[in-house]
């Protein structure tokens, strides 16, 4: 199971795909899927959001091969990437897959990176078929510099787009925000120099008719695996999502502990109430300053990655003029006191 590329070529696949990639608790996902048919090879990257798929149209020597597909690991990418750079850009490079591995064959050198056969990639071609059969009014279908689309990162914001016409401006809204981005000049994809949206489509008709019908992103992606306990997400989003959580949940776990278990229902309780007020704090400031609080979500989710929350708790009570080691002392008290309390009962 054998292509071949030229180095240029695969590194553009690589480059048009690599900032798709899932993160590290969706293993299907994070890395660069290279899938062969008899005509192209793809190259294709998602994080469940987005979903990329760049081809190059095999050497007529290559076109009776045996289809195969590998998913190049996230952390494999970079040395991949740097040796494709390494090479001289008309050279052509050989892509070979086995079980474990997926070697990478150049003038002088050779590269092989380890792969896992066993990991369930999506439907990728399902999943565009789908998307490419629905249908709006007007078909709008205008181009837009992908240059152009990167300024509206600098909102940090969701961002919902609206397409007016095909070559009319597209409009942008966000919170407290709105934009709008002209479309480009286009002259057609590939050498059919056809600006219709049912001609482009065309071009791929036979490659996502390979894909299953009616499939959907929402609900036809690999899930993200659990965290480690540990790993605290740095996303303002998701942090608000799990306090949220966490207030449902303690109002749920604290039902019928009242008397049989008073400190857990305590815990419960002061759980829930700390969570809702952490919500409410983090859901006020990203209403003042959104770009703070999804700063100030990382920073927090750094320092609790350390372990030292206690250690900080501590300095940050004392720079507010407080005493932490009274505090210190009156809870071991009132520990003494209790458990004082539950060895005479």
């Amino acid at each position: 199971m054998s292509v071949t590329i030229n180095a240029h070529q695969l590194g553009l696949l690589i480059d048009k795909t690599i900032g798709h990639i899932g993160g590290e608790y969706t293993a299907p996902l994070n890395g660069i899927r290279l899938d062969v048919d008899t005509t192209f090879l793809y190259a294709v990257a998602s994080d469940r959001y987005t979903l990329a798929v760049a081809r190059y149209r095999l050497l007529h020597d290559d076109q009776g091969g045996q289809p195969f597909a590998r998913l190049i690991p996230g952390e494999y990418l970079p040395s991949l990437r740097e040796w494709v750079s390494s090479q001289t850009g008309s050279t052509y490079i050989s892509i070979s897959a086995e079980d474990h591995y997926v070697e990478f064959g150049g003038t002088h050198t050779e590269l092989r990176i380890g792969v896992d056969p066993g990991l369930e990639y999506p439907d990728w071609r399902g999943l565009l078929r789908t998307i490419t059969e629905h249908t709006v009014e007007g078909e709008p279908f205008p181009a837009l510099s992908a240059g152009f689309m990167t300024r509206w990162a600098a909102t940090g914001d969701n961002l919902r787009v609206r397409v007016t016409a095909a070559q009319k401006a597209v409009l942008v809204f966000g919170e407290d925000f709105i934009g709008a981005q002209m479309p480009v000049r286009y002259a057609g994809v590939g050498p059919m120099k056809d600006e219709t949206f049912d001609a482009v489509r065309r071009q791929w008709d036979k490659t996502l008719a390979a894909g299953a019908e009616g499939l959907d992103m929402a609900t036809d992606m690999p899930d993200e695996e659990d965290r480690p306990r540990y790993e605290v997400t740095t996303d303002v989003y998701e942090t608000g999502e799990a306090l949220l959580q966490q207030v449902l949940r303690s109002g749920i776990d604290m039902h019928g502990k009242s008397s049989s278990a008073p400190d857990e229902f305590l815990a419960h309780i002061n759980a829930g109430v700390h969570g809702w007020m952490a919500y409410r704090f983090l859901d006020a400031l990203h209403t003042a300053d959104p770009r703070f609080a999804r700063a100030i979500a990382a920073e927090v989710a750094d320092e609790l990655d350390s372990g030292e929350i206690s250690e900080f708790a501590w300095d940050a009570a004392k720079e507010a003029g407080h005493n932490p080691q009274q505090w210190h002392d009156e809870y071991e008290a009132y520990r003494k006191t209790r458990k004082a309390e539950k060895t005479a009962a």
